[in-house]
């Protein structure tokens, strides 16, 4: 599978927000079968460095072993 990510450089927050202290990553993974499929996962820190690595982690890692059905 082959993903797309954009990430601008003038925010290094990108697919980031903090919801009550918690940071949490939201991106959208686009299929080859023209289906996309958005994806919402807390980083479970409360440390903005500590979510910007596991942000790049899930977006790596977690498209290509995502089930299709998994929203």
């Amino acid at each position: 599978m082959h993903t797309s990510i954009r990430i601008p450089r003038s925010s290094s927050n990108h697919h980031l927000w903090n919801n009550h202290g918690t940071w949490w990553c939201h991106f959208t993974v686009h299929r080859p079968d023209f289906t996309k499929q958005r994806v919402r996962r807390s980083t479970g820190t409360h440390r903005l460095d500590e979510a910007r690595q596991i942000r790049d982690f899930l977006i790596a890692v977690l498209p290509s072993v995502l089930p299709k059905s998994q929203a």
